[in-house]
């Protein structure tokens, strides 16, 4: 069909048959006519939860060898708290700059650009002369690649749907950042304790490169996806200015929210299994079980809430909270949980806290994503979930070294653990108070004058 013929733009657009080589394309992929959207956001979605997987594998690595890796290189919890603060010395920026890209670069070579960097940092390690400096810059490089990895998959899965489809595939791909760890922990912690803590970098890297050849191979955009600038032939499509978006009721909220659920994971995800075998006795691999059953139940909780708003989003009718209002409440309850897990005497209630309450969180992270892409036109989309994971990133960044620094100030290690879990109750606590009051999506947006991005008879489910 020629590349001129105005019929061929129309079933491109309504999904009827696959692109054409325009630069719509990361490789060789290319859906069958016939059911290619449908299968095509199946397999997307798919293919963008195992990308989550493999990034949250990365992050947990570290906090999983915590414990050997110390005691191999004889440094203190403050100095261990630097080098997991290394992996987000470029996050952050890395976030930004990245996503602004996504107005120009297709997302397709960007997800597989940032799968082959980040797992290529993670061998260096394997190697025995690698001391506590290359563990530091092999982070710093890890963080950069990795930075941008929610942001710019976001941005591209919400080109396969539109928005009141979006909540569960976000949902879906946020439950990477649970399976991430509930897979990695039991496995990593076997890794090391079989082959060693150098391994499971190793295992790592191998795992991220495997993904990204068949991402080569399979990765496409989907029909909603906003064309890089310089495809698009003069045409403006409309836009808000940015400072307006980014000054926004829901943009700041939505930030604060996810700052402070980002900083619980990163916190969980750094000392909790230190917590567990020096505080509390249990064993390396106990400590790895609990903490991958843990995320198990965080990807309950995320797919349980991408169901529910998904279901409320089709349904057409307003909930008995406004949009918004729900997930600060569920800070506030998670704020109450970390309380409890910090004061709690009694392992069976403190495991109870980790597997329900606490993951309640989490959920903030996938409002966060839906309700920044909502109040963002389609090409500007990528440039504010952008803006919004370099927020969030901080979290990251400051969890591990405020709370190796809150244990080492303790009279004891575990006070100086109770008082890390109170303080980030706290934190939760006020980020609560913020997205239950201000956190309203809907009203933003039509304030902003961003139109509702809408597609009929599409669902994740056909």
């Amino acid at each position: 069909m020629p590349a001129h013929d105005p019929s061929a733009r129309s079933l491109e657009q309504d999904g009827a048959v696959p692109a054409p080589p325009d630069g719509r394309r990361a490789g060789p992929a290319l859906l069958s006519p016939g059911g290619e959207r449908r299968g095509g956001r199946r397999l997307t979605t798919a293919l963008l939860l195992g990308f989550m997987l493999v990034n949250f594998a990365d992050k947990a690595v570290l906090g999983l060898a915590g414990p050997a890796i110390m005691s191999d290189f004889g440094i203190s919890r403050q100095e261990f708290g630097l080098a997991q603060a290394a992996f987000f010395a470029l996050f952050s920026v890395s976030a930004l700059a990245v996503s602004a890209m996504t107005r120009r670069v297709r997302t397709p070579v960007l997800l597989l650009a940032m799968a082959v960097v980040w797992s290529c940092a993670q061998l260096p390690m394997v190697w025995t002369a690698a001391g506590f400096a290359t563990l530091v810059v092999t982070r710093v490089l890890l963080g950069a690649a990795e930075g941008p990895a929610t942001p710019v998959a976001v941005h591209h899965l919400h080109g396969w749907f539109d928005n009141r489809e979006r909540a569960l595939p976000t949902a879906v791909l946020m439950v990477g950042a649970a399976g991430g760890t509930a897979v990695a922990a039991p496995v990593l912690s076997f890794v090391i304790a079989t082959w060693g803590w150098r391994w499971a970098f190793g295992a790592v890297g191998l795992i991220g490169l495997l993904w990204a050849v068949i991402w080569w191979r399979y990765g496409a955009e989907g029909p909603l996806a906003p064309p890089p600038a310089t495809a698009r032939e003069g045409h403006r499509e409309p836009t808000v200015p940015l400072r307006r978006i980014l000054l926004s009721p829901t943009f700041l909220s939505a930030c604060v929210g996810s700052f402070a659920a980002y900083w619980l994971m990163s916190s969980l995800l750094t000392w909790f299994p230190d917590y567990l075998e020096t505080v509390h006795g249990w064993s390396a691999r106990g400590a790895g079980l609990v903490v991958g059953a843990g995320a198990v139940a965080n990807g309950v909780v995320l797919l349980v809430h991408g169901l529910v708003a998904q279901r409320a989003a089709r349904s057409g009718r307003p909930g008995r909270l406004p949009r918004g209002s729900g997930s600060g409440l569920l800070l506030l309850l998670s704020s109450a949980a970390v309380v409890t897990l910090a004061l709690t005497g009694n392992d069976v209630v403190r495991v109870a806290m980790l597997f329900g309450p606490v993951a309640l969180a989490l959920v903030m992270l996938t409002v966060s994503q839906t309700s920044c892409a909502r109040i963002a036109p389609p090409a500007q989309r990528g440039v504010v979930l952008g803006a919004s994971v370099c927020v969030m990133a901080l979290g990251g960044i400051l969890a591990p070294l405020v709370l190796g620094t809150i244990v080492d100030a303790g009279a004891t290690v575990g006070d100086g653990y109770r008082n890390g879990w109170i303080f980030t109750a706290v934190l939760l606590g006020v980020a609560g108070l913020l997205a239950a009051v201000f956190l309203r999506p809907e009203r933003d947006a039509e304030r902003l004058g961003v139109p509702e991005s809408t597609t009929p008879h599409l669902s994740l489910m056909h």
